[in-house]
């Protein structure tokens, strides 16, 4: 989907839309990252200001995939920072959407990866590894399932219970 953009997909699936299988974020993710275009399979987190699950998934290889984190929306914490960012980037990561905050954000942005977040805060989460992994999530008024798609751009995020092309 390199020169599609998450428009053309909308115009070009009503029925997918109509049907709920393709379905967009609610527009309240920032961008970060030098790769403002991303797309790929979905591995989904559920996790509340901590972030040890977060790291132990992005020293996977990706192979092309998007970690999608529900933080509960957290804006006391940042649960992303820029040394996991530059890990995802070298083992292949597509990108992490993040339903809470991110830090490091310079260094992040100097990273080849795609990554959304509420926003940016300066303190670090908690280190317990208590979450759950491969779960159904509800985020940006969306639900997102393991193995969902994820398409991103400029104009927003929009998840497809398959892969889709125009």
């Amino acid at each position: 989907m390199a020169l599609v953009t998450t428009a053309e997909v909308c115009d070009a699936n009503p029925q997918l839309i109509v049907g709920g299988e393709l379905r967009a974020f609610q527009p309240i993710f920032q961008i970060y990252g030098r790769r403002p275009v991303f797309s790929g399979p979905i591995v989904t987190l559920k996790v509340f200001e901590d972030n040890v699950l977060i790291r132990e998934f992005l020293e996977e290889k990706g192979n092309g995939r998007v970690l999608v984190v529900d933080g509960g929306g957290s804006l006391r914490c940042a649960i992303l920072g820029g040394n996991p960012v530059v890990q995802a980037q070298n083992n292949g990561w597509a990108g992490i959407v993040v339903n809470g905050c991110v830090r490091d954000v310079d260094e992040i942005n100097g990273c080849d990866i795609g990554v959304r977040a509420l926003h940016s805060h300066p303190m670090k989460a908690n280190k317990k590894g208590i979450g759950e992994k491969h779960v159904p999530i509800t985020i940006a008024g969306t639900r997102i399932c393991d193995g969902d798609w994820l398409y991103a751009d400029t104009d927003g995020i929009l998840i497809s219970k398959t892969e889709l092309s125009v």
